[in-house]
């Protein structure tokens, strides 16, 4: 079970919008959402015109078939997304498909955006995660910290140090 990282590429956005769907946090014992909740703006908007300045991505290949995706992208206090805290940190979305998580696959990917991101010069990372998503665990884990509370989420926040 050899696991690769790539960067993610044009032709990996259909992709990018499966792995957004499961990006979507889902207590156990409840009914997952329609798809159709990836037309919704606030959502829409972590993918829609990929490609634009600041975005970046990588894709988690297992056995030569897409398994998981993050991705970072900025945004402006106009058009937020729901880990937003700056204009010029961007945040991420991170996923791994159903069957696939557990086995360190998301930590390889939030690794390498980690390092990434830091090299690009960016201050930080942040992303937005629901309060019982066992998912919370490695980004606390990885440094994030607890900057804003809305609703059963959290807005987390890394921040780089200067070396």
């Amino acid at each position: 079970m050899i696991r690769n990282i790539r960067e993610a590429e044009q032709a990996d956005v259909p992709f990018l919008w499966e792995c957004l769907y499961h990006a979507i946090y889902v207590s156990t014992g409840e009914k997952p959402p329609s798809k159709t909740i990836l037309e919704k703006k606030e959502i829409a908007h972590y993918l829609t015109g990929w490609g634009r300045k600041g975005d970046r991505g990588w894709v988690l290949v297992q056995e030569r078939e897409s398994v998981g995706g993050i991705w970072h992208r900025l945004f402006d206090a106009n058009d937020p997304g729901y880990g937003f805290v700056s204009p010029d940190i961007p945040e991420l979305t991170l996923s791994i498909l159903p069957g696939y998580r557990g086995s360190g696959g998301g930590t390889r990917l939030l690794e390498t955006m980690m390092k990434q991101a830091k090299t690009a010069g960016y201050a930080g990372l942040s992303l937005s995660v629901d309060r019982s998503n066992p998912a919370r665990q490695l980004y606390e884990k990885k440094g994030f910290i607890k900057v804003k509370r809305r609703g059963t989420s959290d807005t987390m926040l890394l921040r780089f140090t200067c070396e």
